[in-house]
């Protein structure tokens, strides 16, 4: 099978099911945010970091692409002719954002309490969770949009809003990490 199918060369794009909508639809924008953010989570979990957070941001891109086909099947499509449920194995469960939640704890637990604004920055890996945190935050208002308009999963939507908690807060904890290193190796006179 070739990459470049051509069948999108009119400005429209197949859906799971195979309806085709307008590539600037709010259902292809919306999956389309997830992508990107996943893309960006590929590059935090390539750099220089704990294995732990390594492990956790793999978990996460999967749950990504399970909302991602979430979000790229129409409610009208969800059913196969069959009557099997055409995302019913993919799992996206209450206990992925658990998961969130409690990397968030632990984190939290080991920094100082928040007393301030936290400006992006300090370090090429922070900022890329920060600017992951944005772009998980801009799919989960897409996400949002859609459901005006169609029924969206609220497990979905409520898994980007902590993920995005999750962002944030690795960037506070890689960042106190790294000056934690950086004290390590002053020279001692």
């Amino acid at each position: 099978m070739k990459v470049y199918t051509k069948t999108g060369d009119q400005g429209t794009t197949a859906l799971f099911g195979g309806d085709r909508v307008p590539k600037d639809h709010i259902r292809i924008e919306s999956y389309g945010t997830v992508d990107e953010l996943n893309s960006w989570i590929g590059l935090i979990r390539d750099q220089q970091i704990d294995t732990h957070y390594q492990e956790v941001l793999i978990e996460v891109q999967d749950r990504l692409f399970t909302i991602g086909a979430i979000l790229a099947t129409p409610p009208a499509k969800e059913v196969l002719k069959n009557g099997t449920r055409r995302l019913e194995n993919l799992g996206l469960e209450e206990r992925n954002i658990t998961l969130l939640e409690n990397e968030i704890d632990a984190m939290e637990a080991a920094l100082p309490q928040m007393t301030h604004f936290v400006l992006p920055g300090g370090h090429t890996t922070v900022s890329y969770c920060h600017i992951a945190r944005c772009v998980c935050r801009r799919a989960e208002r897409l996400a949002v949009h859609l459901s005006h308009d169609e029924p969206v999963s609220d497990l979905a939507i409520k898994y980007m809003n902590r993920l995005s908690d999750y962002l944030f807060v690795l960037a506070r904890k890689l960042i106190a990490d790294l000056r934690a290193e950086e004290v390590k190796w002053i020279p001692r006179k």
